[in-house]
């Protein structure tokens, strides 16, 4: 199937798959010979595991890490497991921050009047030093 076809049955925009195969994270396809590039079922197999991996969150460095275990049917599982782990403990810190964050800026908003007046504490805050 072309890219088109591949992007459809996938979920990955062309673009982008063009994109990781340009990085590395999925291989060259294979070309026709009028140039065109031809995908398996098992290419979109794994641009559809990229793909729902990306909405999740992984990174590029942790899709590498995914691809080469879907690759590589001696995996074990734990070692998928772990890498799952390691992204919800980074997902748990990054909540935590963006907590941190709100309740700052929850906090400005609370204090500030929101009337005709020129003060204003949220901009004194993010203008001090």
């Amino acid at each position: 199937m072309n890219i088109g076809e591949a992007a459809e049955r996938s979920g990955v925009p062309a673009k982008t798959i063009r994109y990781y195969e340009s990085i590395g994270l999925v291989g060259p396809a294979e070309r026709s010979e009028n140039h065109y590039r031809h995908y398996s079922d098992v290419d979109v197999a794994t641009l559809r595991l990229i793909g729902r991996a990306r909405r999740l969150g992984f990174s590029i460095e942790e899709l590498k890490n995914l691809v080469a275990l879907y690759r590589d049917r001696g995996r074990a599982s734990a070692d998928v497991k772990a890498l799952a782990q390691l992204h919800i403990a980074r997902l748990d810190h990054k909540l935590a921050e963006l907590q941190t964050v709100r309740a700052a800026l929850a906090d400005l908003v609370e204090r500030c009047h929101g009337d005709e007046r020129p003060e204003c504490p949220i901009l004194d805050e993010l203008g001090a030093a």
